[in-house]
């Protein structure tokens, strides 16, 4: 079906260029687009024209009606869609008989009109000149809309966005909050600052890094899992508000909450502490959420979250205590093992620390409404202060919104003596055969020993924030490319084929 349909295009596209029509143009002048026309001539009544109004628009057609001597189609931008409406007797018989045979659903094209509204209440172009953009070799996926295979919409997710309007909405979603971001921080007199993504030492998160190689020295490097250890170098260096939105790379599986690339932001601020970071992740927050929906409640998957300030505040130790009736800071680590083993959790690492996010994750998923849970052991936390009334804890705190780690953030921990010991324990863990613990950084520590003021520092995870915005179940619906298993460019034109005839 695609070949017959694929040599038929290109039949007609070669028939166009003989009568002299450039089917691929450089260019096309577009001043309106489909918001902008909606908006300007809204106000208009039922069959209302506005003759002395003249845009030019362009986009992909999506349906189309013919009806003898004119025709009425939607074009599809960025935007959104618009009605545009062609007669004979206005454009002529050259130009209409060019678009009843030449012109079809997929193909781009630019139109050139006045507006008016129809009896319907519809805002619509009436077509004084069209021109054909592009001419597709591919059929119009009409039947890619509401299709149950996801994994065929993550490996075209160019289709999807052509066919589905609310996959294109939700990437215009996820690029207005990183535009947001921006905005918010750098009115606070944050500056926007570049870290490596090649490293020789990985650090600043649990996580299991990428190896690649480097041949002009002939030695592996690591791909980053987080920013933090560069950008406190810049704080040691004397900047004080700093931020960077990149990419970080894990080497862990897929879940509807972990991809393996992913985007992050990371935020620190000389001579604040993670209290600091707490009003600043609420305000941050509600700033995001007010702009996008005009209010602090949104709904995610039939739950109504409330971003209303002030937020909930908890400690690791009473959540976990109040459900698990296990102690973090005081009870034995075997008792603790028996609490994860009456749940039917296996322990593979007996380490405390590990115990301990193992009980967490058993409890996670009960805080549902924006949380700061507070207070994460030592054990948990390698890069965090101590809390200057408890020891045995940290500064820090992880933001929870629906079961689900949002944000993280400490106040930073900026006694080099204190560093390098809790790098020596995750050096241990890493000989015991823990390959997401810490590596030892040398460099940082020695950053740490000319001086880092005291500083809170916040990451949060954009791709889940985007989750939440625009009510998605798993990350990979928000990450416009996501990883998918390969596959041979054949197996995958079978699947458009049985995709497309669903």
């Amino acid at each position: 079906m695609l070949k017959e349909f694929r040599e038929q295009r290109i039949k007609e596209i070669n028939q166009l260029r003989t009568e002299g029509v450039n089917p691929y143009p450089n260019k096309f002048d577009k001043t309106h687009t489909s918001e902008m026309i909606k908006k300007e001539f809204g106000d208009l009544k039922p069959g209302e024209v506005k003759e002395n109004a003249f845009v030019s628009t362009a986009g992909r057609i999506m349906s189309l009606r013919k009806h003898g001597k004119s025709a009425f189609f939607h074009i599809k931008d960025f935007y959104g869609r618009i009605q545009a409406y062609i007669r004979k007797d206005i454009v002529g018989d050259k130009l209409y008989n060019f678009f009843t045979e030449y012109i079809s659903i997929g193909d781009i094209v630019g139109v050139k009109g006045s507006v008016f509204k129809s009896k319907t209440g519809e805002i619509t172009i009436l077509v004084k000149e069209i021109e054909l953009l592009n001419k597709p070799l591919r059929p119009m996926p009409e039947k890619w809309h509401g299709i149950k295979d996801k994994e065929l919409l993550y490996r075209q997710r160019y289709v999807d966005m052509i066919a589905n309007d609310e996959t294109l909405n939700r990437f215009r979603i996820r690029f207005e909050v990183i535009k947001l971001i921006r905005e918010f921080l750098n009115s606070k007199g944050f500056i926007e600052v570049e870290t490596p993504i090649l490293e020789y030492v990985t650090g600043g998160a649990s996580a299991r890094p990428f190896v690649t190689h480097l041949n002009v020295f002939d030695i592996d490097m690591y791909m980053r899992i987080a920013t933090e250890l560069y950008l406190k170098r810049f704080i040691v260096g004397g900047f004080e508000r700093i931020y960077e939105i990149g990419k970080n790379f894990r080497n862990e599986g897929l879940s509807y909450k972990h991809h393996p690339e992913f985007t992050s932001i990371e935020v620190y601020q000389a001579y604040a502490d993670y209290e600091d970071m707490m009003n600043l992740t609420e305000e941050l927050f509600v700033f995001i959420v007010e702009r996008i929906f005009g209010t602090t409640k949104i709904r995610y998957q039939d739950i109504e979250l409330d971003f209303s300030r002030p937020w909930r505040r908890v400690k690791m130790r009473d959540f976990i205590r109040e459900h698990l009736n296990v102690d973090i800071l005081e009870d034995s680590t075997d008792k603790m093992i028996e609490v994860l083993k009456a749940r039917e959790v296996e322990v593979e690492i007996k380490d405390r620390g590990h115990i301990i996010e193992k009980l967490w994750d058993l409890v996670e998923d009960k805080v549902v409404q924006p949380t700061f849970l507070l207070e994460h052991p030592v054990e948990i936390s390698p890069l965090a202060k101590k809390h200057r009334e408890d020891p045995r804890v940290t500064e820090r705190f992880e933001l929870i919104i629906f079961g689900r780690e949002m944000a993280n953030a400490f106040s930073e921990l900026n006694d080099p003596v204190d560093q390098y010991e809790r790098f020596l324990k995750q050096v241990e863990l890493r000989e015991a055969g823990d390959e997401e613990a810490q590596m030892m950084d040398k460099d940082f520590v020695r950053a740490l020993e000319y001086g880092m003021p005291p500083t809170g520092g916040l990451g949060i995870g954009i791709d889940r924030l985007v989750m939440l915005l625009t009510n998605s179940p798993t990350i990979r619906d928000v990450i416009a490319f996501p990883l998918v298993r390969p596959k041979s460019f054949e197996e995958e034109e079978l699947d458009i084929e049985g995709g497309s005839q669903e």
